[in-house]
């Protein structure tokens, strides 16, 4: 795996699969999660879209988190599996600066609308009376929007500063992808300005959707204190512990990126962090939503049933 053709505009990521008795290991467990995040955010859409008991504000919210990981993943993980089976690690100026703006634009959306979704519990747990009113079919595609233009505000404000530097004759990331951290350790120029005001922007963009998390759920939890029905309170904090478990996730190890000082990190960190919210998040957000919530196990046992009717059925003739 040594020795890349590599032009004066390609880099060259140092990637995953760097030690030679452990790439394969890598290689199959990597691809086993991409598919499984495929097939269960796939099949999360069908079923939100398909059984209209899910025909709800919340499982449409969850129908675009889905879509928005399934790109999200395949953004980075199938470059990095072609370029072992093809024995290399290269990567195009022009590749590079579309992965980050892509990158940074899912991944920003994904933000937002994970904090958006905490309005939605919210309302609906303190406000059920008036749940279809501010949750309304509009206020769910303004909730989408609002998540879309936020991350594609951060791609197209940073990536076009981030690609612009000049970059250092090796060009070689010490990542798998191209994430802007790594990225601008090549430049040959002064970054600490960019740097700085990256760093707010990303602080901003964490902690905007982060505070409505925090307020939300703690409206969440004065209300629940105050439910004399055990029986609700159950209900509650089911409805409520997916949500928080996807959002403690995702929003821990981008805050460890992106927010603790670059003194504490080391190369091998910061790919494990990365691989926890660019890899193993988006298979783990639909296994979470559907291994800990009655109404999805529910359209999943329904739509299998449909499909036992059917093949019965086309025995028949």
């Amino acid at each position: 795996m040594e020795g890349y053709n590599t032009s004066s505009t390609d880099f060259t990521f140092m990637g995953l699969f760097n030690r030679e008795e452990t790439s394969g290991l890598v290689f199959a467990t990597i691809s086993v999660i991409f598919l499984t995040a495929l097939v269960a955010n796939g099949i999360m859409i069908f079923l939100i879209h398909t059984d209209t008991q899910l025909h709800t504000p919340m499982y449409f919210l969850l129908s675009h988190l889905s879509f928005i990981d399934m790109m999200y993943i395949s953004t980075i993980v199938p470059k990095m599996l072609f370029d072992y089976l093809l024995g290399q690690r290269t990567i195009s100026f022009v590749g590079c600066t579309a992965q980050h703006f892509l990158y940074l634009t899912l991944v920003g959306a994904e933000f937002f609308l994970l904090g958006l979704m905490a309005y939605d519990r919210y309302v609906a747990i303190c406000n059920p009376l008036r749940y279809p009113v501010l949750m309304s079919r509009r206020i769910c595609w303004i909730i989408i929007a609002g998540s879309w233009f936020g991350g594609s505000l951060d791609g197209f404000l940073l990536t076009p500063i981030t690609m612009s530097f000049p970059f250092c004759s090796s060009r070689e990331i010490n990542h798998f992808f191209c994430e802007a951290p790594a990225v601008l350790k090549l430049a040959c120029a002064d970054t600490a300005l960019y740097e700085t005001v990256m760093y707010v922007c990303c602080v901003l963009m964490l902690l905007i959707p982060f505070s409505v998390v925090i307020s939300s759920y703690a409206r969440i939890l004065a209300t629940v204190y105050h439910m004399s029905s055990v029986e609700g309170r159950k209900k509650a904090f089911a409805t409520c512990s997916s949500h928080m478990t996807v959002v403690t996730l995702f929003y821990g190890a981008a805050i460890y990126t992106y927010m603790v000082p670059h003194a504490y990190h080391s190369p091998s960190q910061d790919k494990i962090f990365s691989v926890f919210y660019t890899i193993l998040t988006p298979m783990l957000n639909p296994l979470i939503y559907s291994m800990r919530n009655k109404d999805v196990s529910g359209a999943l046992r329904r739509a299998l049933g449909k499909i036992r009717s059917s093949q019965r059925a086309a025995k028949h003739f």
